[in-house]
């Protein structure tokens, strides 16, 4: 197997130790400064990107959100017939709307180190991870099941979203949670010079990577807007209760009680197995993923093996066995029977 990777930063130099070390793939980087992957062992051989792409069965497009567009289509524009593409990039629907080829399919990786650079990068970075995938209906399921399956290779847990649900969600759990960082650090410095752990805990993320950061903002702007009103009305409901003088202590209870839950929704669990043999037809297999996904069901494992006609194909999945039945209620809905 060869895996091209562009951008041997901390994502791209992970992908590519992971890939050499769990999968005994052939990593080939292309980076204008490709030393510290080199050195850290992440990439076999770093050359220009139309050499990396060569024969390559994936590529991974590991560069800020700012470039992602243009080295998504020279990458699609050089690489081969047989190749998926995909990214890191934790803004996905301007990259996504920019391409129609069956190829690509956007991806982020919930996974990352305070510290950045190949030289912080590890192996072991996307054990257990979630790695986000947003096909849409141009993708091609024998590319999706492809890379479905090298990002389990990878440790990863992979999960098919759409773009814009993505984003939305980011928007809350990865972007709002930097911008309020910055603001809190911004109180802080007219105050007392110290820092208790809550404020660590919170601001953890302050001031991280300014260049990458400020073009995450500006890709994602309008979801951002979004969360950040609805943050300012948490905020401002909370002033009201805090001058009608309430007890808090059942908002404080709600907050741990959601806590719990987004822990426990993240913990997986016992898995079901559907079969279901599919229509050779564009955009099936990322309709069904796109489908199961909208109801919070996720495929954690899928195998396509297309029929010697190539016809149809028997596609199996693995899903959360509470929610099999609900989800061959949808197989259904799309007309195909498990």
């Amino acid at each position: 197997m060869k895996l091209a990777v562009v951008g041997t930063g901390l994502i791209g130099a992970s992908v590519g130790l992971a890939a050499r070390e769990r999968l005994g793939a052939e990593v080939v980087g292309c980076d204008l400064d490709p030393a510290a992957a080199l050195d850290a062992g992440a990439i076999d051989r770093a050359t220009s990107l139309d050499e990396a792409v060569d024969a390559a069965d994936a590529c991974f497009v590991c560069v800020p959100v700012g470039a992602l567009v243009e080295t998504v289509e020279a990458a699609l524009k050089a690489a081969p017939a047989q190749c998926v593409v995909t990214d890191v990039g934790s803004v996905k629907t301007p990259v996504v709307a920019a391409t129609s080829d069956e190829r690509f399919v956007g991806g982020h990786p919930l996974a990352g180190a305070e510290a950045g650079g190949a030289a912080a990068a590890r192996a072991d970075m996307f054990e257990g991870a979630t790695w986000f995938l947003t096909p849409t209906g141009a993708t091609s399921g024998i590319q999706l099941e492809k890379l479905h399956g090298l990002l389990g290779g990878l440790g990863a847990r992979p999960t098919v979203i759409e773009a814009d649900a993505h984003d939305r969600a980011m928007a809350v759990v990865s972007h709002l949670p930097h911008v309020l960082a910055n603001v809190l650090v911004g109180l802080a410095a007219s105050g007392l010079p110290v820092m208790g752990p809550s404020f660590r805990d919170a601001t953890r993320v302050a001031g991280a990577n300014p260049p990458l950061w400020a073009e995450i903002y500006a890709a994602n702007a309008t979801a951002l807007d979004d969360a950040l009103a609805q943050a300012i009305d948490g905020l401002s409901a909370m002033r009201e209760r805090l001058a009608a003088g309430e007890s808090l202590e059942e908002w404080q209870s709600r907050a741990a009680l959601a806590r719990d839950a987004l822990r426990a929704a993240g913990a997986g669990g016992d898995l079901a197995e559907l079969h279901v043999v599919v229509p050779n037809r564009p955009g099936v297999i990322a309709d069904i993923a796109l489908t199961l996904a909208r109801e919070g069901i996720n495929i954690a494992d899928m195998s396509l093996a297309p029929s010697v006609d190539m016809a149809t194909g028997s596609l199996d999945l693995s899903v959360p066995a509470g929610s099999e039945t609900r989800a061959r209620e949808l197989l259904a809905e799309l007309g195909l029977a498990s």
